[in-house]
């Protein structure tokens, strides 16, 4: 049997489709024209399996025939359905999130039968490419509106009627693959770094725990913060993207985990620790200022023990992946077993 992913790729098939079910979300434009498919991720197994995000470069005209041209996304899996993601888009779009500066992909519709969400993108270059290309200049300009993003999700966004879009991400103990899981998979690869793995986590659990059951305030999270999902628009406007791990948790979890993604990725691609350093605290300090808070040593701590939690999770990724990359794991390794004595 023909797998159904195949469908979101085949231009004839996808040309009707977005004509059913997009044209009539933009009733500004009266024909869809055509759409050039571009495949992010295109992996179609045999039988039912699939994980995809494809991007529809799709063609509108309006009733005086002007031609626009909008970005169409669909990400879907077959096992994962993306209808958490289209829901917490939903909620943060409902709630006037995306504005003129600041902004968000805009939720289209859930799709069943693909079991993913349909959507319009955000258009730029993504923070890890300033970071790339070692532009100190650019990267400075956009920290800011970062930090000006992150304060507007946590404390300006309203959850008095936010479900935990993905309850199983918003703990440390939960959040994909599972303590367990990553464990189990030490215990089998690396059995010499089982003890630590054990310890580590015991610590960064007992600490997030410790706060959770301390607070009746739960905050939007994106889950998710790192430089890869940031997008420069123009020169006023970013966007975030990547909404899979919404949840509600403790806010410091985006600044640690943003903060500790800046400095890897500055060590590695631009090696200038004084510059990462600078970068970081920046960034801590605009949030403080538009989330009107003082970081003091509890939040501080907080913030740390994502920042190493997240040190934690690039050393397993690297350890663990298809392709292994054991001398960056065990690199992330050492300065935490330095840390942790």
């Amino acid at each position: 049997m023909r797998n159904k992913a195949y469908n979101l790729i085949d231009n004839q098939f996808m040309l009707g489709y977005l004509r059913t079910k997009v044209l009539p979300l933009y009733p500004q434009f009266s024909f869809l024209e055509s759409i050039e498919i571009i495949s992010h991720k295109e992996l179609i197994w045999p039988g039912e399996a699939y994980h995809v995000v494809i991007e529809y470069r799709t063609a509108f005209r309006d009733t005086k025939g002007n031609k626009t041209i909008l970005p169409i996304f669909c990400s879907a899996h077959w096992e994962e359905p993306r209808i958490n993601v289209y829901t917490s888009l939903k909620y943060l779009w409902d709630h006037n999130f995306s504005d003129s500066r600041l902004t968000i992909p805009h939720p289209l519709f859930y799709s069943q039968q693909f079991r993913g969400i349909f959507y319009e993108g955000v258009e730029g270059r993504n923070l890890y490419y300033f970071i790339r290309g070692s532009n100190k200049k650019e990267i400075k300009k956009i920290i800011p509106k970062v930090a000006k993003w992150f304060a507007k999700l946590h404390h300006q966004t309203s959850t008095e009627t936010a479900k935990n879009f993905n309850k199983q991400n918003s703990r440390i103990k939960t959040v994909v693959p599972g303590v367990k899981h990553v464990l189990f998979d030490i215990e089998k690869k690396y059995p010499e770094y089982l003890e630590f793995y054990k310890k580590i986590y015991n610590i960064f659990i007992e600490k997030e725990e410790t706060f959770l059951k301390n607070t009746d305030k739960l905050y939007l999270v994106h889950g998710d913060a790192h430089p890869e999902n940031i997008i420069k628009i123009d020169n006023k406007k970013i966007g975030v993207i990547d909404f899979t791990d919404l949840c509600l948790s403790d806010f410091a979890r985006d600044l640690g985990s943003f903060t500790q993604q800046l400095f890897y990725m500055f060590r590695r691609k631009i090696s200038d620790l004084d510059f990462a350093e600078k970068m970081s605290k920046l960034f801590l300090k605009k949030y403080a200022k538009y989330a009107k808070i003082k970081i003091d040593k509890n939040l501080q701590e907080r913030i740390d023990n994502y920042y190493y939690w997240t040190m934690m999770r690039t050393a397993t990724f690297f350890l663990i992946k298809h392709n292994p990359e054991p001398e960056r794991g065990k690199e992330l390794i050492e300065i935490l077993k330095k840390k942790y004595k």
